[in-house]
């Protein structure tokens, strides 16, 4: 294990789409709270951004500001920057980059992932962040076929455009992908990118959610291929080994901390509203960790164990156990955020 004694030095980040759940939580009164809690940075999330367009810009007679509304959304992220300075806190990364790898060459997806691609850069170079997050892609199979070298060379051609920028590029396994669902999966596809500015976004959720936790059965543990609770938790166990072992610090841009809660009942095992189980279940059942269910402190400790010090950030989107919402103050949830990761660290230190 790395030396613990850094841990009180970690910077930490928090993410804007996972504080506020009503109307009048405004992105100043967001940025007021994870300020006051302590927190050092901001995860700026697209949703939010073009919530706070609308507030800022919008006038009765305007047509209403889009994700694709980059002018706009250039000019409400000069603002924000100048928000988060006043609140002394930076932009850590611009989120979340969806459904960007695999498209074939000549399809208009192509075409409209690349111009999503520029607009998000000049949305960077406003907000004044070098970094951007890529999720693993979830679109269907047959559209984007299963060919990792094709995966592979589209996101080596964004890691180049960014580069060319000054930025670089964190990439997140979504344990709900279509083709890169595990931590291995996204360092196999960092290492065949090759590039010095492309690197990994990891995440407690993404991986104990997706190798140890499935909310669609009985016991809230992957029980696929007919594995017993002990060959899930002695799996689990090798592969936070193995992480600690392969991934160097300097690959991991940042880790995200979140929990979840295990669904009083099962979930279907379809998609719904256009979300795999999986998905739903990141959408509206995640606490903060020791909240929830999941091994979060194994993967934390795992991450750490490469001498990883650089920035945690909590995203949770807290729905309650049965998802169906919770109320909660900002100032109470930043600083509850704050406590956990006192508790966490406390968690990480003792032996394992």
């Amino acid at each position: 294990m790395a030396n613990m004694e850094s841990l009180g030095q970690i910077p930490l980040a928090y993410a804007s789409c996972s504080i506020g759940c009503r109307d009048e939580h405004t992105m100043p009164k967001k940025l007021a709270a994870i300020s006051a809690a302590g927190f050092q940075a901001i995860e700026l999330s697209m949703s939010d951004l073009v919530s706070f367009a609308n507030q800022h810009l919008g006038r009765a007679d305007a047509n209403e500001i889009t994700g694709t509304s980059y002018d706009a959304l250039c000019e409400a992220g000069t603002e924000v920057r100048r928000l988060c300075a006043s609140q002394n806190l930076s932009i850590l990364v611009l989120q979340p980059f969806e459904n960007f790898e695999g498209w074939p060459k000549a399809s208009p997806e192509y075409r409209d992932a690349w111009d999503r691609v520029n607009g998000w850069v000049r949305i960077m170079q406003a907000v004044g962040t070098d970094l951007l997050q890529v999720g693993s892609s979830d679109s269907p199979a047959e559209k984007i076929g299963t060919d990792r070298a094709r995966f592979v060379e589209d996101l080596r051609d964004l890691a180049d455009l960014l580069a060319s920028k000054g930025f670089r590029v964190a990439y997140e396994n979504w344990c709900w992908s279509t083709h890169a669902p595990e931590w291995k999966d996204v360092w196999d596809i960092c290492q065949k990118v090759d590039r010095e500015n492309f690197g990994l976004c990891l995440d407690t959720f993404q991986s104990a959610g997706g190798e140890w936790g499935d909310p669609r059965t009985s016991s809230g543990l992957r029980e696929d291929a007919g594995r017993s609770k002990e060959q899930v938790l002695k799996d689990w166990e090798a592969s936070c080994k193995s992480l600690a072992e392969s991934i160097p610090k300097e690959k991991i841009f940042f880790l995200q901390i979140s929990d979840a809660y295990r669904p009083k009942q099962p979930f279907e095992d379809k998609e719904i509203d256009g979300l795999r189980p999986r998905g739903r279940w990141s959408h509206d059942f995640r606490p903060l960790p020791f909240e929830g269910y999941l091994p979060v402190v194994d993967f934390t400790r795992a991450v750490l164990a490469t001498g990883f010090r650089g920035w945690f950030s909590y995203e949770v989107f807290d729905g309650g156990p049965d998802g169906k919402g919770k109320d909660y103050e900002l100032d109470d949830l930043a600083k509850s955020a704050m406590a956990c990761q006192r508790r966490l660290m406390d968690a990480c230190r003792a032996p394992s």
